[in-house]
């Protein structure tokens, strides 16, 4: 993450800004919606789709015989979209950047978002997607999905049940390729079974009861889906393929295994590998990666016509975000939302004119923006002890000066708060989102003092060693509003209290590998995903390993085999999810809920500055479809929430 633009002037940025936010959050635009089946939308709406459609680029592939006519390629009942505007336009290429080629990946999940159920929006309820139906048991432990007959892959092969046991058989069990099973496919540590009833029944079947499956499966089931193309994959796997040939394959592709292989043949940057998305990878090159339309899409508009409306996307890989924001700005990119700064709203509006764009809104699911943390299992055994007093979390809280850090680089439109769920949540606890809040330098400096932390000559803390107090703040790029500029002015904040602080920008490949290997001290992050706890909890739930104490949660994940045992707080945590997970009453579910947010809110884990900002989009003029004021967060997989198969250019 590089420095955004500067800002020129405070005061006339300040005023811009208000002026052209005042009106925009009054609106209530139109979003996206959808119905289940065509016999849905005609119920619902007294209108019959009769007649289906397809891009003219398909009607020529399907003259020369390449593909199967459009009523073929589409299932017996396809999910219809209801366009936020109009009924779209065929053709046309998407513009977008990306930082690096992994950043790209988001076409598997935010530009797409395929799973066999799926949210709303906004994230309040479960929808159909590629399941149009499901069943759940009366006792919570048995889930059948219906699927919708005639689906198919990218390639024409259809899709049914055996590519979601050929995934839970050969993937998810295969211990060479999975290890540890995913805490979302368990109940009291036991894996569901997954059978197929019939070619488009599935059921899942679990050993305890799981009233948040549906939940989980419309995140964790979108990130890692639960099915995969069987037909496609057998080839690589070794319960298909003898081991001789397996072997082979693997050495000719340059790999010592054959798990090495098939995992590459199954990742996204795989263009041969079949897909159920809008649009497929077809091409990735160090600058570019190109996705064309998918001809076997099983979604269609309220006219019958099959999306997606545009042809392309291609996304141009550029160095970092403050590149991508200069393009944007530039009105070389069509829509982008993603690494789109605020802090650069002023020189976006200055030049919608000359870029040919508007500037849209969304609001982030975001309880802090960044949020800090430090290391509760560092390696350094003196840090550690620190860290893990309470007071010295505390300490750091008080010692930021949220209302500063809100007008200089979020012009006042940001809500100082500590780290907690937004306004917006169903769990969201107004005394939680004050918490050690304020601003108070000289309380934070008599929780230092308490401590024994005593300042030597230099001003600078001691640790219990004699050494000098020195914390390393390691960050890197992440989706969000923050900048270099906002965590250079918290480590200022924390060097009054007497802490030294080394402020490191590296890239984010690396910092994952530090990250996951426990190496950093402190660091920083978005809390996003702070809507709807019960889509993805584990900011609050150690179900793995989780930034602010990797080594914690590797020991829950691993049932005490490897890690760092965790105290009482954090075991009573992961006791509190398994009765949340396996109750199928509501209310009992959130009153353990809630008592998972009372402990952090009495640990102060995780450190907020300043949360639920506006997400801004840029958007040509002549791109349609795109709504205003949805919330944008991971949970959601926004923009995926507005459904981009709808989007489209107007020539």
């Amino acid at each position: 993450m590089k420095n955004s633009f500067k800002l020129i002037s405070i005061l006339v940025v300040l005023g811009i800004i208000f002026s052209g936010f005042s009106t925009a959050f009054a609106q209530k635009a139109p979003s996206v919606s959808q119905y289940s089946t065509p016999i849905e939308y005609q119920k619902a709406t007294g209108k019959r789709i009769a007649v289906f459609q397809e891009a003219p680029q398909l009607t020529e592939l399907v003259k020369s015989g390449k593909i199967l006519p459009v009523k073929e390629r589409l299932p017996k009942e396809p999910l219809v979209i209801v366009p936020v505007e109009e009924v779209g336009r065929y053709g046309g290429t998407w513009r977008r950047a990306a930082i690096g080629i992994a950043d790209a990946s988001i076409i598997e999940t935010k530009l797409t978002a395929e799973g066999l159920v799926r949210t709303n929006p906004d994230g309040s309820k479960i929808v159909p997607n590629l399941a149009k139906r499901w069943e759940i048991s009366r006792d919570g432990r048995v889930y059948t999905f219906y699927l919708r007959e005639g689906l198919r892959w990218s390639d024409g092969e259809p899709f049914t049940a055996d590519d979601i046991t050929f995934w839970f058989n050969d993937i998810i069990s295969n211990k060479e390729l999975t290890p540890i099973t995913p805490a979302w496919l368990t109940t009291a540590g036991k894996p569901v079974s997954v059978e197929k009833v019939d070619k488009y029944v599935v059921r899942f079947t679990f050993q305890q009861p799981n009233g948040v499956f549906l939940w989980q499966l419309s995140y964790d089931g979108i990130y890692n889906k639960p099915f995969a193309p069987a037909h496609y994959l057998k080839q690589f796997h070794p319960s298909y393929v003898s081991k001789e040939e397996l072997g082979k394959k693997a050495k000719e592709a340059g790999f010592n295994f054959w798990y090495q292989l098939f995992s590459n043949k199954n990742s996204w940057q795989n263009t041969e590998k079949p897909t159920i998305n809008a649009w497929m990878v077809s091409r990735i090159t160090s600058t570019q990666v190109i996705c064309e339309r998918n001809p076997y899409y099983w979604k269609v508009d309220t006219a019958g016509n099959q999306l997606p409306y545009i042809d392309k996307i291609v996304m141009d890989i550029v160095q970092d975000a403050e590149i991508l924001n200069m393009r944007a700005t530039a009105g070389e990119l069509d829509m982008q939302e993603r690494h789109i700064y605020l802090s650069n709203y002023t020189l976006f509006m200055e030049n919608r004119e000359k870029g040919n764009y508007r500037v849209l809104k969304w609001t982030t699911a975001s309880g802090a923006d960044p949020m800090l943390y430090v290391n509760q299992t560092v390696q350094d055994p003196v840090l550690r002890k620190i860290f893990q007093d309470v007071r010295f979390r505390q300490a750091l809280s008080l010692a930021i000066n949220r209302e500063e850090i809100n007008k200089l680089f979020y012009f006042g439109l940001g809500k100082p708060r500590q780290a907690s769920l937004i306004s917006q949540s169903p769990y969201y606890d107004p005394e939680w989102e004050k918490t050690y809040a304020e601003y108070d330098l000289e309380r934070a400096n008599k929780l230092l003092d308490e401590m024994g932390l005593k300042k030597g000559p230099d001003g600078f803390r001691l640790r219990p060693d004699g050494k000098t107090l020195a914390i390393t703040l390691e960050f890197t790029a992440f989706p969000g509003a923050t900048t270099a500029d906002v965590i250079a002015l918290i480590a200022k904040y924390w060097e009054k209290l007497g802490i030294k602080v080394a402020v490191k920008q590296i890239d984010r490949s690396l910092w994952e590998t530090r990250y996951s290997g426990n190496q950093l001290e402190a660091s920083a992050w978005s809390l996003d995903k702070s809507l709807n706890p019960l889509l993805n909890i584990t900011w609050f739930v150690l179900v793995g390993s989780q930034q602010w104490a990797p080594a914690w949660g590797t020991w829950i994940a691993t049932g005490g085999k490897s890690g760092m045992e965790p105290p009482a707080d954090i075991k009573r945590i992961s006791q509190l999810w398994e009765k949340a997970k396996t109750t199928t009453n509501s209310d009992i579910r959130d009153r353990y809920l809630k008592e998972i947010f009372n402990i952090h809110k009495k640990n102060l884990w995780m450190i907020g500055t300043v949360g639920e900002l506006p997400q801004i989009l840029i958007v040509k003029n002549n791109f349609r479809n795109v709504p205003e004021g949805l919330i944008s967060d991971d949970s959601l997989f926004s923009p995926a929430n507005a459904h981009p198969e709808q989007f489209f250019i107007k020539e």
